[in-house]
């Protein structure tokens, strides 16, 4: 059993769930710049040079999209939980591979 491929399954499995553990600062959202014109109609943002960029977090909040803005100082942490959530994309993804082998390991040792 301690070398079979359903123990190396399970113990892989067990390596992805752990790291899922480890993504604590994950965000699930869309990262966008936004450059903007003000009131002042004398301000050089109307001749072309927009004010910004500013950053915001696009997420879905009560099934809309809400723009959430991020201030210069937690830009770097930001980004860190996107890139976290397409890590937790990924491993979701080999774990369903894993689940997957692992039935049709069970289903072997069944019909043996």
């Amino acid at each position: 059993m301690q070398d079979s491929p359903l123990h190396r399954l399970l113990q892989k499995r067990s390596h992805l769930f752990a790291e899922i553990s480890k993504l604590t600062s994950l965000l699930h959202g869309s990262w966008i710049q936004r450059y903007s014109t003000c009131t002042r109609p004398e301000c050089k943002c109307h001749k072309g040079q927009r004010h910004g960029p500013t950053h915001c977090l696009v997420i879905n909040e009560d099934g809309r999209q809400r723009q959430k803005y991020v201030p210069q100082s937690q830009i770097a942490t930001a980004q860190t939980g996107l890139a976290q959530y397409k890590r937790l994309q990924d491993l979701v993804h080999q774990i369903t591979l894993i689940n997957l082998a692992i039935m049709k390991e069970e289903a072997k040792s069944e019909s043996s």
